[in-house]
């Protein structure tokens, strides 16, 4: 067996987080006859705590152009509560570093224009990278210049050539998505202007400790970040943390404001607040990262038992958001096309197609209305309360509504 070793210090690595098998990419979504051949295959799923830097990662490496394929599934636009976040944050990175027509906003990972066509509109020239086919091709749909490539320090110095300078950049829930995080942190500091400001947006793993948030777990991440492993990437890079703000998105987030070393930005209070947050639940230390996968463990029992329970009463039980999230959680669990009758999802790239690994079918939000379901387990519970809202008729005509995570529970 090869001994895995940490992508960003190199140091063997022998301490576990969590194993949770062999599952697919969650991202997926097959046809029948892709599933019968094969197609989703499983990769195993298993993220370790390096010891000398403390970055958790997955121990297997899938290719990126395996995972981030011509036709992405995945379109930002669909939750119409990351689009107002977006819409959110535009306004705040204008107003607080006086951006105009002058200025120039780039996007990392900018998926289907959903952050940048808000720029736009305020008359801010944006571009956009994003390496999917078809979401960089719905992006320029809307009138948001993209580039369709993977980013990193190579890229950035053409990008930089035909562009020049960005005055602030973006990389929303990207950090994660790299193998090599030296190599592409390096490209935001190429492509910055002297006094530029890059935000990055990332799940907390703090917060992924604290509330068992194991589904966020999956082949396309393939890292787990605290502030702590992300200052010392970035500083590695000649790039200077001097912001950082808590969010609610994705069952809790961090967006660190950098800078250059030699920028003017001085440090703001949000750093030292997550900084002491990390010490004091001890991710400054390998030991701080032992009890979590035995409350994981338990979050699978629990979840089994309400399944069988359900299925004893006769009650027919559905779900709701085929997110990636909601795949790692199904397969973990062992759920099936067995346990669960379908799962409805807004995204037509999705529906009449089977979830990975668990082959249960995607339904419109209207053939989940027809099917009449006793149960719908919301799957991505970081958005329940706007699908809660969604399926308000239905609940009115008796449907119960749960979230699974960190244990089922009826909203």
């Amino acid at each position: 067996m090869t001994v895995p070793t940490c992508r960003l210090c190199g140091a063997v690595m022998h301490r576990d987080l969590i194993d949770l098998g062999a599952t697919p990419l969650a991202n997926c979504y097959v046809t029948r006859e892709e599933a019968a051949q094969g197609a989703d295959r499983p990769y195993p799923l298993r993220v370790m705590v390096c010891d000398r830097c403390l970055l958790a990662q997955v121990t297997e490496t899938v290719p990126p152009d395996a995972i981030f394929a011509a036709n992405y599934a995945y379109f930002s636009s669909f939750s119409a509560s990351w689009v107002a976040h977006a819409q959110r944050y535009t306004q705040a990175m204008i107003d607080r570093f006086r951006l105009d027509a002058e200025s120039l906003v780039a996007e990392v990972a900018s998926n289907d224009g959903y952050l940048l066509q808000h720029f736009r509109t305020a008359g801010i020239p944006v571009l956009g990278i994003e390496p999917a086919a078809n979401v960089a091709a719905a992006a320029r749909r809307i009138g948001v210049r993209t580039e369709e490539k993977f980013f990193g320090a190579d890229t950035a110095e053409g990008l930089v050539a035909q562009y020049g300078r960005a005055n602030l950049m973006a990389a929303n829930n990207v950090l994660a998505h790299v193998p090599d995080l030296p190599g592409f942190v390096g490209g935001f500091a190429a492509m910055l202007a002297p006094e530029g400001v890059v935000t990055f947006e990332f799940p907390h793993l703090l917060r992924l400790l604290e509330q068992v948030q194991f589904d966020t777990i999956y082949h396309e991440h393939f890292s787990y970040l605290s502030l702590l492993v992300v200052e010392r990437v970035l500083g590695d890079a000649g790039l200077r943390v001097f912001d950082v703000e808590c969010l609610p998105t994705h069952g809790g987030s961090l967006r660190v404001f950098a800078c250059h070393q030699a920028a003017r930005h001085a440090p703001r209070p949000g750093l030292d607040a997550v900084r002491a947050q990390e010490k004091a639940a001890g991710l400054h230390r390998a030991a701080g990262y032992s009890s979590f996968a035995p409350k994981v463990a338990r979050i699978r029992r629990g979840f089994r038992t309400f399944v069988a329970a359900e299925h004893a009463r006769g009650r027919r039980l559905a779900g709701y958001g085929a997110a990636a999230k909601g795949n790692t959680f199904l397969n973990y669990c062992g759920i099936t096309a067995g346990d669960v009758l379908c799962v409805a999802d807004r995204n037509p790239a999705k529906q009449g197609k089977l979830l990975p690994g668990s082959h249960i079918p995607v339904v419109s939000p209207d053939e989940l209305a027809a099917a009449q379901p006793d149960d719908v387990v919301v799957l991505p519970w970081n958005i329940a309360d706007e699908v809660a809202a969604e399926l308000a008729p239905l609940r009115a005509a008796g449907t119960r509504l749960w979230v699974a995570v960190p244990e089922a529970r009826m909203l």
